[in-house]
């Protein structure tokens, strides 16, 4: 299977939209685009997981650290770690988790 993700990337004003890239029974890619303004508050996830910054300006807090979300930024998360997003212009990223 061979996708060019950026060709996936599209934002809905005001919001979130994600997209499963992968599911497979120990790892998962998704896709998320988030529109200008936005943010995801503050939450876990029980799996490791990978966030790699396609396109856009954002800010990614991690366990109360923030992080720059800039094209081609790699950020790594351990599992259970307290993590939120803001976006300040339009944002595309791939979350992989395993």
């Amino acid at each position: 299977m061979n996708k060019n993700v950026k060709e996936l990337i599209e934002y809905s004003k005001g919001g979130v939209v994600s997209k499963v890239i992968l599911k497979e029974s120990w790892k998962n890619v998704t896709l998320f685009s988030m529109f200008k303004g936005t943010n995801i508050s503050e939450h876990t996830s029980t799996r490791k997981g990978m966030i790699y910054v396609i396109e856009g300006d954002g800010i990614f807090n991690l366990e109360g650290k923030d992080i720059k979300m800039t094209p081609g930024i790699f950020i790594f998360m351990k599992e259970n770690a307290v993590h939120s997003l803001k976006a300040k212009e339009n944002t595309s990223f791939l979350l992989i988790l395993c």
